[in-house]
């Protein structure tokens, strides 16, 4: 009797047990001389054999996980591009944005705000804006005892607050007294090879701010610096600035005062910041084309075989929104896309002629800027927005809908593996390997109890007879 058939007769079926079919199992297991059994591995054939659901869960599983890893991918770039359009169109973006060159940057420099009005001033810079600064005489330390007495320090407002010293106090205590009482001025000892002198210095440049230091001469205050306004002239109207930053005088421009003129005025040139303006074009242009691509490697016919979303109708539909988009036309806008140095190559993607960008730049920019914006931000950037949020906008864009359809697919895939393997794969486990192992003490036991019953038949036998 084989140990198959035996097995077979001990488990009470020849055929299957929990929709296994053992009898397979065994025979592959065991052979068909064998009396022994393997039974960690007849368990798990018998358990994958019954794992097939599992399997197909994890495979849908697997592509579902894909779907949403790229389509996340996908919707961050185009994210990235839609941010490009929308700087593109904004007012106070790249394209907005000036520069201002000066005739004599050691005179005068100067910014000016996105949306200032093109054009070149004349700056004469007739003298600086100071700070009021007081220095005591001289003392041999900052720790030096400064004598009994008292000063007065009577800021430009006319308020006036005594500081007074019994013998004790030295520079550092007077310092530290005089900041603290918060009037508009910074005290510092300053040490050098003649020894060690209280500095106060106001906050602020400009008349407004000069102060006065009255009282005992024993403590030998000087004024140094008067503070004064600085006084310029700007396209011939006279200004006064308490500091030699001056916002004001022209719309939209900071201007930077750094010396006095020499008798030649400073001309400065507000201008459209052509290079801020390339930098943003070449940007969309290189967020454009990484959409392409992610786009085109849905549908790569290589070896390599098409991406996880081929089948997703929301690429076809990015597909031609983007594409489409690049056919607008600006109404009042001498401008396209070809005139930009902007190409189309046969993948769909965008080459960019830097040499004619910067030409159109340079001798048009107010087209550029039609183009992109229109007459009322309803030009190609505006366009290109609203196309690209159909896909982004929250709750209701077509990847949002999507990423919630591919991830409650997913949420339920794993669920049902969860249950799956709770419900039917652990108690099959369970009971298949208290069945095999009983299987095999019988197996086991088996040769012994031949050899009983053919003594019982043969008695003689043992005996060589």
């Amino acid at each position: 009797m084989s140990s198959v058939s035996a097995l077979n007769s001990l488990l009470g079926s020849s055929s299957s047990s929990n929709g296994i079919d053992i009898s397979s199992i065994l025979q592959a297991l065991t052979g068909s001389t064998s009396s022994g059994l393997d039974v960690t591995t007849a368990v798990d054939a018998a358990v994958t054999a019954a794992s097939a659901p599992e399997t197909a869960w994890n495979t849908q599983l697997t592509s579902t996980e894909n779907q949403v890893s790229t389509l996340q991918q996908i919707q961050t770039d185009v994210q990235n591009l839609d941010n490009d359009v929308q700087q593109l169109n904004s007012i106070t973006g790249p394209l907005a944005s000036n520069t201002v060159t000066s005739s004599n940057s050691s005179i005068v420099s100067a910014t000016a705000a996105s949306g200032t009005a093109l054009g070149t001033h004349v700056v004469t810079v007739n003298s600086l804006a100071t700070t009021a600064t007081w220095t005591s005489g001289e003392f041999a330390s900052s720790s030096t005892d400064l004598p009994a007495g008292s000063f007065t320090i009577t800021t430009g407002s006319g308020a006036t607050q005594t500081i007074t010293t019994d013998g004790t106090e030295s520079l550092t205590d007077v310092a530290n007294q005089i900041n603290g009482d918060n009037l508009g001025v910074t005290a510092s000892v300053i040490t050098d090879a003649n020894g060690a002198r209280l500095a106060i210095v106001a906050n602020s440049s400009g008349s407004a701010s000069n102060f006065t230091i009255g009282g005992s001469p024993s403590f030998g205050f000087t004024q140094p610096v008067t503070g004064t306004n600085a006084s310029l002239t700007v396209d011939g109207v006279p200004i006064s600035s308490a500091s030699n930053t001056v916002s004001g005088a022209l719309p939209g421009v900071t201007l930077n005062l750094l010396g006095a003129s020499t008798g030649t005025p400073v001309t400065l040139n507000v201008q459209a910041d052509t290079s801020s303006a390339s930098t943003a074009i070449n940007q969309f242009v290189t967020d454009y084309n990484k959409v392409m691509s992610d786009i085109n490697a849905q549908f790569d016919d290589t070896s390599s075989g098409q991406g996880p979303l081929a089948q997703d109708s929301n690429i076809i539909n990015l597909q031609n929104a983007v594409e489409q988009s690049l056919d607008f036309v600006a109404n009042g806008s001498s401008i396209n896309l070809s005139s930009l140095g902007i190409s189309i190559n046969n993948d769909g993607s965008l080459s960019v002629n830097s040499s004619t960008l910067q030409n159109t730049l340079q001798n048009n920019f107010a087209g550029v800027q039609t183009f992109f914006q229109g007459s009322a931000l309803n030009g190609f950037a505006n366009n290109m927005d609203q196309q690209l949020t159909n896909f982004l906008a929250p709750g209701s864009g077509a990847f949002v809908v999507d990423l919630q359809s591919m991830n409650s697919e997913e949420t339920t895939l794993k669920q049902d593996i969860t249950n799956f393997q709770s419900t039917v794969i652990a108690p099959l486990q369970t009971s298949l390997q208290a069945q095999f192992s009983k299987a095999e003490t019988e197996l086991q036991e088996l040769p012994l109890e031949l050899k009983q019953i053919n003594q019982e038949f043969n008695p003689n036998s043992s005996n060589g007879g």
